[in-house]
């Protein structure tokens, strides 16, 4: 494989006009990923816990929670990759992309509202994963418009913005949450309407040329459905080292999903306050994850690196994970997410952006990243089954001290990446640039 990039010129779309322009393309998918984890994280954060608290008890709210976060965090692991195929495999008028965009924001609003209504912990179980199922479908989609149409060369920039996405979306999810009475029907409905309102805003401002299928290029069947969840890490060990660093790095930030109940059963925090404490948290959160990530995404294009930003948020994150672990006061756990938020800004500036640089096929770009997003679905799923074992054994404390050993992992494993212009040879595509 040649070190020289790639030249493409700029794609026209089946209308003829060109791919949506960088001041479009970058706040639709701000918006679209905004929506995404508005529908995600707010129940992972806060109305999940407080819906399971009021059916199951709170002593066996914590067990229920990772089932059925468990449960939908393996939905999540299995359309993601489904969704990426089919987007890229898509026909549709309204373009491959926003299709699912579409779709996924608006079925998964419906399924939001529906969750409202579960009167027992095994309906929770079902339509969680329903809501896991359609976002899926929405993020895969949206991820893939990086290497689809955002240049080589503001990648970094681009996924520095979406990074910070990751905190706007519950930051805004918690805010509408907490305007209303905690536990309520009314909760779910606002951030099922807020949900569905950035996926359309998404598919208002992106053009997306429609895909024509080259001669031979089948439609979806079983042996594509098979190969939509296998990159073999041999051929292609950059991409299987980026894919195992995004997942070390991810349980370790997986840990926020629990601090509901880590300020209810440590701190003794009521359920009628906690969700004061943890929009308070989300917003120190994304204060510093907005500073870190833009600032860590363009340093990343100027100096043309990227491992040591990712090395910098493990290190940041299992700091931030002990801390926690052993805190023994609310401003402890303020001072834990200060470091969290610097680190989870730092990470996902960047990840993305590595992530994109060694897909092994720029033209089943939503397939294969939507196999480095399982990485993201893994941890959601892998922790909640773990948690409740750990919290028996040594409670949080042996909880957070196990999430920072994996952060201290990812860090680790990014040393395996090839740096950017390093990718011939290392089962990465080489960097693809446009006029």
């Amino acid at each position: 494989m040649s070190n020289s990039p790639t030249v493409v010129p700029e794609a026209p779309t089946a209308s003829g006009t060109p791919h949506t322009p960088l001041g479009r393309l970058i706040p639709a998918m701000m918006s679209s990923q905004i929506g995404n984890y508005v529908g995600l994280l707010t129940p992972l954060q806060l109305l999940l816990a407080l819906h399971l608290t009021d059916l199951a008890g709170g002593g066996d709210a914590t067990g229920a929670f990772g089932i059925v976060t468990g449960f939908g965090a393996l939905f999540a692991l299995l359309f993601n990759p489904i969704g990426g195929r089919l987007s890229d495999l898509s026909t549709s008028r309204l373009g491959r992309r926003r299709t699912f965009i579409l779709f996924g924001s608006l079925a998964g609003a419906l399924a939001l509202v529906a969750l409202a209504f579960t009167q027992e912990v095994w309906q929770v179980v079902i339509l969680w994963c329903l809501v896991q199922a359609l976002f899926n479908f929405q993020s895969a989609a949206t991820t893939a418009l990086l290497p689809d149409q955002v240049p080589a060369a503001k990648r970094g920039l681009a996924s520095g913005l979406l990074g910070l996405t990751i905190a706007i979306g519950p930051l805004l999810g918690l805010t509408l949450a907490n305007s209303f009475t905690a536990g309520s029907t009314t909760q779910w409905f606002a951030i099922a309407i807020a949900a569905a309102i950035f996926g359309l805003i998404a598919v208002v401002l992106i053009r997306d040329p429609r895909h024509k299928r080259e001669a031979g290029e089948g439609g979806f069947n079983l042996v594509l459905l098979a190969r939509t969840f296998w990159i073999n890490p041999r051929k292609h060990p950059a991409f299987g080292w980026a894919w195992a660093t995004r997942f070390l790095i991810t349980c370790a930030y997986a840990s926020g999903t629990y601090n509901t109940f880590f300020l209810i059963q440590r701190f003794n925090v009521s359920t009628d306050d906690v969700g004061g404490i943890v929009l308070t948290l989300s917003l120190v959160s994304i204060a510093l994850l907005a500073v870190s990530s833009v600032i860590a995404g363009a340093l990343s294009d100027r100096i043309k690196r990227q491992k040591p930003f990712v090395i910098a948020s493990g290190a940041l994150s299992g700091v931030a994970l002990v801390t926690m672990a052993f805190a023994p006061s609310i401003d402890f756990v303020f001072l834990a997410t200060v470091l969290l938020g610097l680190g989870t800004g730092m990470f996902f500036s960047i990840d993305l952006a590595m992530c994109a640089r060694v897909l092994p096929n720029p033209d089943e770009a939503g397939k294969d990243l939507a196999i480095i997003n399982m990485a993201n679905s893994l941890p959601q799923s892998i922790v909640p089954f773990l948690a409740p074992v750990l919290l028996v054994i040594g409670g949080y404390t042996l909880f957070f001290i196990f999430l920072a050993v994996l952060g201290l992992l990812g860090a680790l494993a990014v040393l395996r990446v090839p740096e950017i212009g390093q990718e011939a040879g290392q089962g990465g595509a080489a960097p693809v640039t446009r006029d």
